[in-house]
């Protein structure tokens, strides 16, 4: 019977460590000198067997598609498992295996193959026509290239059959550092609508939650294999916590208490024929609804075409840019500056970065200083004055500030958020899938909440209204600016999760967003 004792489904409650290949094969090297031989190959086998049968226990056949290393290892032991507890209970799925060969076999494959041999199992080279569920062990940790060959062969079988797979430690092809897939020349794949599932052995790693990560492994599991772990290494990064308890305000709060907030963004459409009052609007209007004591509105642009107020939101209180961007303004608010403002915004940029001690940019505030030394040289003067900057960037803009393509910043997200974050001291948001907080003194979150329904106009803005309303609430005991961005970025992604768990993943609207947040 399947024992699902030492594993569990990631994300967790709790923040997580993340590690990536070297730090894994350290911690693999460690564990292999106290441990007998071949025991940690023996339990990843065991687990995936157990694991293959809770997830589909009425699978007829299992194709076990086996590679050169060990995770092809792992894999063949767990077909030993699986024949094993069907000739003692005479039910359970029918065992094919196959095998892509490679130069050298490691010593605890060869063990493996022996194991299989010695059950009696033959090992075929040619996937089967029919199978219900695939345990792909084709390649793991360290892949830096396409499959080719018969292994590219297999691997199209594999994720182009649109049916069940449990990945024996990461999907094949993937990265585990990096989340890029590594896939077959001309092969492009579609969303599977069969369940997809990954076994990750030892550690979790960074690459299985961002850029193709999640696409990639569906649902992650960690079997950490072992209670007696090594020394513990430096993480390559944190998998953010799932959830995390709501803030409770004093009964004697007030408006005052809970912070301003002040969005400069919003270009009219009068003078340029291209209106973007929308952004600025949903991002104020994210700011009041999450919890901001007051939200105050400057729009960009001719005075004379803009609104005087926000009949959906009256509360929210506009005024002339002029009368906003002020020291006296900006010293005790949140300014979230960018959000749609255009060409409009670059006049105002200097003196917001001169006079805001917190502030958030976002779109238009980050392409004007994508190339502009000045502006890069005024972000790290306000870290030494100790002043908090987010930048809130896609991967385009990201692209844009750092000089590269955003396929540069998609093939390692990990290391492009921290270079963006050192370059220019801020705490750096790199959205997407997996979306990535990092900062200079911190270790870099991947955020494991958000999905496709996310992939619509305005919703960027949103998440900067609401960065904007958190940092200027009161803070939890004990939690940094950065803890605060972290939060914000997850409860965005978990408002998008819970609209689309009630309506059955129907497009979602930013407007739509901002309203799901206020109802938290």
């Amino acid at each position: 019977m399947p024992n699902l004792r030492q594993m569990h489904l990631l994300p967790d409650p709790e923040p997580h460590p993340l590690y990536g290949v070297a730090a894994t094969r350290e911690i693999e090297s460690a564990l292999s000198q106290t441990l007998p031989p071949h025991e940690l190959m023996a339990r990843a086998g065991l687990s995936l067997a157990q694991l293959t049968l809770a997830l589909h226990p009425h699978a007829r056949t299992v194709w076990v598609a086996c590679g050169p290393g060990n995770n092809g290892g792992d894999a063949l032991i767990a077909a030993c498992h699986l024949a094993q507890w069907r000739q003692h209970s005479g039910a359970g799925p029918a065992v094919v295996i196959t095998r892509c060969p490679g130069e050298q076999t490691p010593p605890d494959t060869r063990w493996a193959l022996g194991k299989v041999q010695d059950a009696g199992l033959p090992i075929h080279e040619v996937p089967p026509d029919e199978w219900d569920v695939a345990i792909d062990g084709l390649l793991g940790l360290g892949v830096r290239r396409a499959p080719t060959g018969l292994l590219a062969t297999h691997w199209a079988a594999l994720f182009g059959a649109d049916r069940p797979v449990l990945c024996v430690d990461l999907p094949s092809g993937l990265d585990a550092d990096t989340g890029h897939w590594w896939r077959p020349d001309g092969v492009s794949l579609r969303p599977s609508k069969a369940s997809r599932n990954t076994l990750t052995m030892l550690t979790a790693k960074p690459g299985l939650f961002t850029a193709d990560g999640r696409d990639a492994a569906g649902s992650v599991w960690l079997a950490p294999l072992c209670q007696d772990w090594p020394s513990p290494l430096a993480q390559d990064a944190t998998l953010g916590a799932h959830d995390s308890p709501a803030t409770v305000r004093p009964h004697a709060s007030h408006k005052g208490s809970q912070g301003d907030v002040v969005v400069i963004g919003g270009q009219g459409m009068r003078g340029t024929g291209v209106g973007m009052t929308g952004a600025g609007v949903l991002a104020a209007r994210t700011a009041l609804l999450s919890g901001a004591g007051r939200v105050f509105l400057g729009l960009l642009g001719d005075a004379e075409s803009n609104p005087g107020w926000d009949p959906v939101q009256p509360e929210v209180m506009l005024r002339a840019p002029e009368k906003l961007i002020t020291r006296s303004v900006l010293d005790a608010a949140v300014t979230v500056c960018g959000c749609g403002g255009g060409d409009a915004v670059i006049p105002w940029l200097p003196q917001i970065l001169d006079q805001a001690r917190r502030l958030v940019l976002d779109a238009d505030a980050l392409n004007a200083l994508a190339g502009d030394n000045d502006g890069i040289v005024q972000l790290n003067a306000r870290a030494s004055k100790g002043w908090i900057t987010v930048l809130t960037p896609h991967p385009l803009e990201a692209a844009r500030m750092l000089g590269c393509s955003s396929a540069d910043i998609q093939r390692d997200r990990l290391a492009a958020a921290r270079r963006l974050a050192a370059i220019t001291g801020c705490i750096c948001v790199l959205k997407g899938s997996g979306t990535i907080v990092a900062a200079q003194d911190r270790t870099p979150v991947i955020n494991p909440s958000g999905n496709p329904s996310l992939a619509t106009a305005g919703t960027g803005d949103v998440l900067a209204g609401l960065i904007g309303s958190y940092l200027a609430q009161p803070h939890q005991e004990g939690e940094m600016p950065f803890d605060v961005v972290a939060r914000a970025v997850m409860q965005h992604g978990l408002a998008a999760d819970r609209m689309v768990a009630r309506k059955s993943a129907c497009p979602i609207t930013a407007g739509a967003l901002a309203q799901a947040l206020g109802h938290h």
